[in-house]
């Protein structure tokens, strides 16, 4: 069965902190924890999320460069930071780098998620906006905004194609993932090539790069 909560990364090394955090934000939210910085930026590259609440000071990466990374990738999933109280060069070193809020330590579980449920309504209000190259995505309404203001209508699929890629734009994904990640069981990888023709048609060749032997990944169309 597909689990239709809204999935959350959480990057807390304290283990008592996490244990308690973990049994309050799993009511709501399909959690996958890491403790360490470097391992949860792979994991927030690789994977899609609907928001991530992230420790400041973390083992690997600290918590604002793993921020600043992902904003790097083009990643605008929102972020709460969580600090140590007074520690307002954190704060700022945090919000600087790419988060959108943050939470002081010893926090209560009420304000926590409410403050993540207005950083996803605000993510979700405002629509989502992906860069590539100087295009501009917007996977809820199908659509591309060339950098000359043209606007590019997308299919349903073709969105979810283009949705995909973009999320880990450096990432090159085989035509077997993209397959699983976005066309039907039934179809085959031919689904996917005609489908990059598609898009490439609509928009510039460059909108998806081919890489030799590998697969696909987002392009940079500038």
């Amino acid at each position: 069965m597909i689990d239709a909560r809204p999935r959350l990364l959480y990057v807390e090394d304290d283990a008592d902190i996490a244990e308690m955090t973990l049994e309050v934000l799993g009511e709501t939210y399909a959690v996958d924890h890491e403790t360490d910085g470097a391992v949860a930026l792979r994991r927030a590259l690789d994977e899609r999320y609907d928001v991530m609440l992230v420790d400041r000071r973390l083992p690997g990466l600290d918590g604002a460069s793993l921020v600043e990374a992902v904003r790097t990738a083009r990643i605008t999933t929102p972020v709460l930071l969580l600090t140590a109280l007074g520690a307002v060069q954190d704060r700022v070193e945090g919000l600087d780098a790419g988060a959108n809020d943050y939470l002081t330590k010893p926090f209560d579980f009420d304000e926590l998620l409410a403050r993540l449920r207005a950083l996803r309504r605000g993510f979700q209000a405002e629509g989502r906006r992906r860069a590539i190259g100087e295009w501009t995505f917007i996977p809820d309404s199908w659509v591309l905004h060339a950098p000359t203001g043209a606007r590019v209508s997308l299919t349903a699929t073709e969105a979810a194609f283009l949705e995909f890629l973009s999320a880990s734009p450096e990432r090159v994904f085989s035509r077997e993932e993209i397959l699983r990640g976005v066309f039907s069981s039934a179809d085959g990888v031919g689904t996917v090539d005609t489908y990059v023709h598609y898009i490439r048609r609509k928009t510039t060749p460059e909108m998806i790069d081919t890489v030799r032997g590998r697969g696909y990944r987002a392009g940079d169309p500038a």
